[in-house]
């Protein structure tokens, strides 16, 4: 995800993102402002949508959609706290009644009430994260694009407690999504690299790592403990290399690809997801896929065809597998969420913030 703001800052070196990261956080507006008594209803099963906004610009947002009544309340954290997201809303995850906002390029995470949206702490001191990954109410991991380390932190406290070392350096080291196997934490290396790390969550440090196709984007794993990737392949002219890009099914006990589907030169796939049974993945190639995990071979037409415009983020309720498609439509109006029945038929759309990317179930 964050293909646009990824690629305009794979150009620059990280002295040049620091100094950009600090000239932001000087200029970033926290005015007060009339603060709403806003509330997600607790009997309802809602979904969080986090709006990457434009990079450098400071305008992120969370938006909050109740499927029940349709409903979507936008702005709901800056409406509720007084003070404005930040600066590219990267990934949400809810732990209890708590909720973890990861604003990449402001270097922080909010935690939140998700039945109130009332801001209850933040972590700081971050780089650059991107996901976080908890492994106990006082331990996660939070995953960086600008820092090759893996930050480790107490969600309790809020504090920064450690760092998992990787052999990567501070250009083009990355670690991106996560997922969790026995003890085991494997995270995706999305720029200029082409490996998912495998983490020892008892001595946090790697202790191996796994070979895909250039810059994974994307990791999940379905209900037979296999892991999906999707690779971009990388672009033209690229010093780390070209390639076409593909979807690979990994084990997890043995840590061997077992199933790869090779798309052409040209393809941009991203954004796989499962369905909340975990048998049935997605993902975004233009138009919107699908595919049971036991498949060996490629579907010959998509969920939803390609409309002219721009899917740019992914989510399938767990609870009945309608699908959430975010276009984005062109970088700068307020995006569209689409909401489509298993079946593929269109139920509703609605307008949310600035580059809608990420998505959280509650």
């Amino acid at each position: 995800r964050n293909r646009m703001n990824r690629q305009v800052c794979s150009a620059i070196g990280i002295a040049v993102v620091i100094g950009l990261f600090l000239g932001l956080s000087g200029c970033m507006h926290y005015e007060p402002v009339e603060r709403e008594n806003i509330n997600s209803n607790k009997a309802t099963k809602g979904l969080f949508i986090m709006n990457e906004g434009n990079f450098r610009s400071g305008n992120a947002s969370l938006s909050y959609y109740d499927p029940d009544s349709m409903k979507v309340e936008n702005y709901v954290f800056y409406r509720t706290n007084g003070i404005k997201l930040g600066d590219v809303a990267q990934s949400m995850t809810i732990r209890d009644s708590l909720g973890y906002l990861v604003v990449n390029n402001s270097g922080i995470i909010f935690v939140i009430n998700v039945n109130t949206f009332q801001l209850i702490g933040t972590i700081r001191g971050l780089v650059s994260p991107r996901y976080i990954h908890f492994l106990s109410d006082e331990k996660a991991y939070v995953t960086q694009i600008w820092d090759p380390r893996i930050y480790i932190v107490n969600p309790r406290t809020y504090e920064i407690t450690g760092y998992i070392q990787t052999d990567m350096d501070f250009e083009t080291g990355s670690t991106e999504q996560m997922v969790q196997y026995d003890k085991y934490v494997f995270t995706n290396c999305w720029s200029y690299q082409n490996r998912i790390l495998v983490i020892d969550t008892e001595t946090d440090t790697v202790c191996d790592e796994i070979t895909v196709g250039i810059q994974p984007t994307s990791l999940v794993m379905d209900k037979y403990n296999k892991i999906w990737t999707v690779t971009d392949g990388g672009y033209e002219g690229s010093p780390y290399g070209h390639e076409a890009p593909s979807l690979y099914c990994i084990d997890a006990a043995t840590r061997k690809v077992e199933k790869q589907f090779k798309f052409k030169f040209g393809d941009w796939p991203s954004e796989v997801q499962l369905n909340g049974t975990r048998d049935t993945l997605y993902f975004i190639n233009k138009a919107i896929w699908r595919l049971p995990v036991t498949a060996t071979n490629f579907p010959v037409k998509p969920f939803v065809p390609y409309q002219n415009t721009l899917y740019y983020g992914l989510t399938v309720n767990p609870f009945n597998s309608e699908v959430y498609v975010a276009d984005a439509i062109d970088y700068v109006q307020d995006g569209v969420i689409l909401r489509y029945s298993p079946e593929g038929e269109l139920l509703d759309e609605f307008y949310v913030g600035i580059i809608p990317g990420a998505f959280c179930w509650r």
